[in-house]
């Protein structure tokens, strides 16, 4: 999320649907889907990244405008997509960073008093190819078995698109952080702590959640560790992002160096870089995680959290020596929350904002604020910090 980005022009005015012309989408291992091109028309008709799925029934455009999605395309399960249209209240980034959108049946005409476009418009506007009428079911079983890959899909011919999908590099190796990380800091809420957010792919509703409990200050990926003790928080936010932890640059390095000096809070990407930077390790999903019904395990407590997932990589079992699991993912027991033994640190693979997706991981926004009000009332960084905690419900 950048402000320098330029916003939608939202002005409602009529729109007609144009012809759909004949599509494919042809995977790097050969398989081919055919449909029908939606959306924004790449000039040569190719379109490429690593083709996902996403399970979610509802919440289409905050999956479309997740950075974390950058370098890929979301193939959508559920088969009627763009219902009720699309609402600037729902965007979850200025602009989507998605690679495209692949569906079984895009609607043509959006039914919501909340709509101010039909995602085909949108789409158009945003500069994202999309295909549409393709057997998306077929599709997800395929990548149950095969696994996530690269992809090329649009008008060109079938041979062009193969050699596409083939060329495509996908997610593993690449810093797709750099691409959509803020170039400049910036601030929002008026909360009585302060927090300093990393943004590696951040969305608005998480910012919504930390803006109630501090004035945020949201600073670009590369931020080093002594910039953000200089600016004195309560407490720092790592937030999600796309692709490739190992590959994110001097991310872990900067992490350490806040470990022990003001409390940490990491979700999603920023999990695996605090993850990272307590000596583990991580790898790529089969498939990944996608969705807003992932059952996770809290072992303090044994609930069980319905959640909201987006990622291809996670931490390796077993390769944590600083920290202890407090969460595991109940579908394949991959590790989904952890917290550091000698510092004031946790994290969680999931995403507790709940944009989309449920709100069973909410409670885990007010663990940062007693946190920092616990941190700030032993003294962490001195009066000013107690009193800014004191001014929170319960605050010491």
């Amino acid at each position: 999320m950048t402000p320098d980005d330029e916003e939608i022009d939202w002005q409602v005015g009529p729109t007609v649907p144009g012809a759909r012309r004949p599509a494919l989408l042809v995977l790097a291992d050969g398989t081919t889907f055919e449909g029908e091109a939606v959306g924004w028309a790449p000039p040569d008709g190719v379109a490429t990244g690593e083709v996902v799925f996403n399970t979610v029934l509802s919440g289409y455009q905050e999956v479309i405008t997740d950075p974390s999605y950058a370098g890929q395309i979301i193939a959508f399960t559920c088969p009627h997509i763009g219902n009720y249209g699309v609402t600037p209240d729902d965007d979850e980034s200025l602009r989507p960073h998605c690679r495209g959108i692949v569906v079984r049946d895009l609607a043509r005409r959006p039914s919501s008093w909340r709509s101010a476009l039909d995602l085909d418009t949108f789409l158009v506007r945003h500069r994202v190819p999309g295909l549409t009428g393709v057997d998306t079911r077929r599709l997800t079983r395929h990548i149950r078995e095969a696994g996530s890959m690269a992809a090329a899909f649009g008008t060109a011919s079938e041979l062009t698109l193969k050699e596409a999908a083939l060329a495509e590099p996908g997610t593993e190796g690449v810093d797709l952080v750099a691409s959509v990380t803020t170039e400049r800091p910036y601030t929002v809420g008026d909360g009585p702590l302060r927090v300093v957010a990393y943004d590696f792919g951040i969305k608005r509703t998480i910012l919504r959640h930390l803006g109630r409990m501090a004035t945020v200050e949201v600073v670009p990926a590369g931020t080093r560790a002594a910039e953000v003790l200089a600016r004195q928080p309560d407490g720092v936010f790592l937030s999600n992002g796309p692709g490739d932890p190992a590959a994110v640059v001097g991310a872990a390095s900067a992490i350490a160096g806040l470990l022990g000096q003001v409390p940490v809070f990491g979700i999603c990407l920023g999990h695996q870089l605090l993850a990272t930077a307590l000596g583990g390790e991580t790898f790529k999903l089969k498939f990944g995680h996608h969705g807003g019904n992932h059952p996770v395990r809290r072992l303090e407590t044994g609930a069980v959290e319905i959640t909201s997932q987006n990622h291809n990589f996670a931490v390796a079992d077993g390769s944590l020596r600083r920290a202890d699991v407090t969460h595991v993912n109940l579908n394949d027991g991959v590790i989904e929350g952890l917290r550091c033994r000698d510092a004031p640190a946790f994290s969680v693979q999931y995403h507790p904002e709940a944009g989309p997706g449920p709100h069973d991981a909410r409670y885990l926004f007010a663990e940062f604020a007693r946190l920092m009000a616990a941190s700030a009332g032993s003294g962490g960084s001195g009066a000013s910090r107690a009193s800014r905690a004191s001014a929170l419900p319960g605050g010491s």
